[in-house]
């Protein structure tokens, strides 16, 4: 099947005993037993939950995966995924990520014993040298947060094979509508499913989607740790994967004019989009991907005075954290989502703002960004 049709059916069939198309939202915290010990396939709400087994397979579906694991969060996704590793084992990581995922890795696991080196992981050669007998992860973001570079999934793969590590894929900014890791060699792709996956800005949440084995793993870290998401949380998520196709044909759209328009505006000193023909990454991104992605980062000729300007006087353009929803979002990287990486190698600039771009109209989303610009100007 086609994916838009799979994100619709792939594990929400008609519920058997009265014929709902949607999944039911089973808000249980326990489950009546046939006898002791025997159950249906779940005992208690935090073990498991059949919401939340219908959005796995969906995620799974979507991902073309064996099988996939949802969290609480995607900062519960990714924890259970360095809680595989063991003290001493070497993980490298990309020098622009996401702050929150900075600031897990270097003040919760490398204060456990992990160790993490970070590399521009457009330059293979130094991925390459980055790799030590201990490495056992290679952590990718494509495109990256906030800087929107290009990561090649396949090229990476192999250097991350060739040294028996696996390659985990934070897919959250292409969504499986745009990049499918697993086709490329990836072993492991995350999501933050508050994202794209969800939608709508209403729901938070996480996911990964690996090899049978791996989720096994990450469904025993899971249960033991508790980093469950509630049944509602699930099925908005599931709601959300539905339109995923349509809304990301869209955002793309949006984006890729916008980027267009603002690259051309004096106001603005760079664009950072992968479907601009000049981004470093744009040939690997065709390749890669479907489409561009809903997410523009812009720095301004003004400086850090001219980005908060901007930011606080937009009007469609919410200012506020997250992204992947409907409605368009601007945020100041640098002291809102990557406050953490401040004076570290990871530091993004101070006069840069993210945009994530939405589904409305496009010419009041340009209009909303000129009156912007030219009141900072």
């Amino acid at each position: 099947m086609h994916f838009v049709t799979r994100a619709i059916h792939a594990g929400q069939e008609p519920e058997p005993r009265t014929g709902s198309v949607n999944v039911p939202i089973y808000q249980t915290s326990t489950y009546a037993q046939d006898g002791v010990g025997e159950h249906r396939g779940w005992d208690y709400g935090r073990s498991g939950n059949p919401t939340r087994d219908a959005l796995q397979t969906a995620l799974a579906s979507l991902e073309e995966a064996d099988d996939a694991v949802v969290f609480a969060s995607g900062l519960a996704a990714e924890d259970a995924v360095f809680r595989t590793l063991s003290p001493g084992d070497h993980v490298v990581m990309g020098d622009d990520v996401y702050g929150g995922t900075w600031r897990q890795v270097a003040q919760v696991h490398v204060p456990a014993g992990l160790e993490v080196s970070t590399v521009d992981m457009g330059d293979l050669d130094a991925v390459r040298a980055a790799v030590r007998p201990s490495t056992r992860l290679v952590w990718v973001e494509t495109p990256t947060n906030p800087l929107l570079k290009v990561v090649d999934i396949a090229a990476t793969a192999e250097i991350a094979h060739e040294a028996d590590a696996r390659l985990v894929v934070d897919n959250t900014f292409a969504t499986p509508w745009l990049t499918q890791p697993l086709g490329l060699g990836a072993d492991l792709v995350v999501h933050s499913t508050t994202k794209y996956l969800g939608g709508h800005s209403d729901v938070v949440g996480g996911a990964v989607c690996t090899d049978a084995e791996t989720a096994e793993r990450l469904r025993f870290l899971q249960n033991a740790v508790g980093a469950v998401g509630g049944p509602f949380d699930n099925y908005l998520t599931l709601r959300g994967i539905k339109t995923l196709g349509v809304r990301m044909q869209a955002h793309c759209a949006n984006a890729g004019a916008i980027a267009t328009h603002l690259a051309e505006h004096p106001a603005v000193a760079a664009v950072h989009y992968p479907g601009l023909p000049d981004h470093p990454g744009h040939e690997i991104a065709a390749r890669q991907m479907r489409d561009f992605g809903g997410m523009v980062s812009v720095q301004l000729a003004g400086g850090r005075a001219a980005a908060e300007v901007v930011a606080t006087s937009t009007e469609l353009f919410f200012l506020a954290e997250s992204l992947g929803g409907v409605e368009s979002l601007v945020e100041h990287p640098g002291v809102m989502t990557h406050a953490s990486v401040a004076g570290t190698p990871l530091e993004v600039p101070d006069d840069l703002l993210r945009l994530s771009v939405g589904i409305e109209h496009v010419d009041d989303l340009l209009a909303d960004l000129d009156a912007a610009l030219a009141h900072a100007a």
